[in-house]
């Protein structure tokens, strides 16, 4: 059995009425996995934007395995605490992240970001030595079109980011990136030019099958 937790922001968590990537991902692993898996994670809810609290159930399809550990307005600098235990009682093997944004908008610069991610790296590992985890590069927001130094910033994590999963990749724990679909086209697959719409959602599930397909065979090409 393996057992996937995706762990994000508001993009993974998404809010009352969508679907979300996770959901996405949950079709293709059903669909092109050729072994049983689960869906794992510590919460299940979505953010109900009416009282801004992760609160809602009210998913566009509700029947899938609805785990993970994201949080609305949550980063590196908020799940890295959290993801040893999150790791060791959900008893995850592969880890699908998509953190970063929230952390260089309000609370880290690039090189503090990626010390967090160093060190989600350590914490996870230290609950299960074998984890495999796959990091999604912060996606371009309308904020990066309009403000040079954020945009600096995004590209500069980023980079760093590729260096980490670089340095700290080992066999018994391999990390991978993921690389965003080229088509991924801030004012096309987003509905506020942050969240996922539901083009948005299946870009980022397929960035991440595609790296597990080709890195580890796992699955197959993603297909929409």
């Amino acid at each position: 059995m393996l057992r996937f937790m995706p762990v994000g922001d508001s993009m993974t968590i998404g809010s009352a009425g969508e679907h979300t990537w996770r959901y996405r991902m949950w079709q293709h692993l059903r669909a092109t996995y050729n072994g049983p898996f689960k869906i794992v994670g510590p919460r299940e809810t979505l953010h109900d934007k009416a009282t801004d609290s992760p609160s809602s159930y009210e998913y566009a399809d509700p029947d899938f395995p609805r785990a993970h550990l994201a949080g609305w307005g949550e980063g590196w600098f908020h799940l890295t605490p959290l993801i040893q235990e999150a790791v060791r009682a959900q008893r995850a093997d592969v880890l699908l992240v998509s953190l970063g944004l929230i952390d260089l908008g309000f609370y880290t610069d690039a090189r503090q970001t990626a010390e967090n991610v160093r060190a989600f790296i350590a914490h996870a590992r230290s609950a299960n030595p074998r984890i495999r985890m796959v990091f999604f590069p912060v996606l371009p927001n309308a904020r990066v079109q309009t403000d040079p130094a954020f945009a600096a910033e995004v590209a500069s994590f980023n980079e760093l980011l590729a260096k980490a999963v670089a340095d700290l990749d080992e066999s018994r724990s391999p990390l991978l990136l993921a690389s965003p679909p080229p088509s991924y086209v801030v004012h096309l697959d987003t509905y506020d030019g942050t969240h996922p719409n539901a083009d948005g959602e299946h870009k980022i599930a397929e960035g991440f099958a595609e790296a597990m397909y080709q890195a580890w065979d796992l699955g197959e090409p993603y297909s929409a």
